[in-house]
């Protein structure tokens, strides 16, 4: 196959796949990092760099689920708490191999909506390289994230567009 149709053939397998159909093994750190540095090879106007990740692996990823589910049972009324979704924040980040979190970096230099584009791009790489790789991944966006500034250090002129889950396939 010409490099043409190795691309087209990843981009056609390319699906969100979820913490309850990864294997318990580990994802090698030179594959993370692989999936990483493609996440910075996105376009960007005026090279700004928007993106920010931190990864959560191991004891860090605990302590993350832990966070998440205490922010959701903060955020809920007594008539709007489901058990069961306290439960599936905690399942899906504790399943998943590691989680990244995906923030933008507003630069001022051009407009928002650029910048998030590029974070944007930058995760469509992501999931190409797991993809290449046969690591399960997929990208939520809960409202959640948004008490999540501390964990995170998110500055004033950045936002989290969400938690990038990746686990090996079953």
């Amino acid at each position: 196959m010409n490099n043409a149709e190795i691309l087209k053939d990843i981009i056609e397998q390319r699906r969100s796949i979820f913490p309850k159909d990864y294997s318990e093994t580990e994802i090698a750190q030179e594959v993370i990092d692989e999936i990483l540095h493609s996440a910075t090879l996105a376009p960007n106007h005026k090279r700004t760099k928007p993106w920010r990740f931190k990864i959560f692996r191991g004891e860090e990823k605990a302590k993350l689920a832990l966070e998440m589910q205490a922010i959701y049972k903060a955020s809920q009324s007594e008539q709007t708490f489901l058990e069961k979704k306290y439960q599936d924040i905690g399942f899906k980040i504790n399943k998943a191999d590691t989680v990244v979190s995906i923030v933008v970096n507003f630069s001022g230099m051009v407009p928002e909506w650029e910048e998030i584009a590029a974070v944007s791009m930058a995760v469509q790489n992501m999931y190409l390289t797991c993809t290449a790789h046969n690591v399960g991944c997929y990208w939520s966006s809960p409202a959640i994230v948004n008490h999540l500034k501390e964990s995170l250090t998110i500055e004033e002129n950045q936002k989290c567009l969400g938690l990038f889950y990746m686990g090996n396939n079953n």
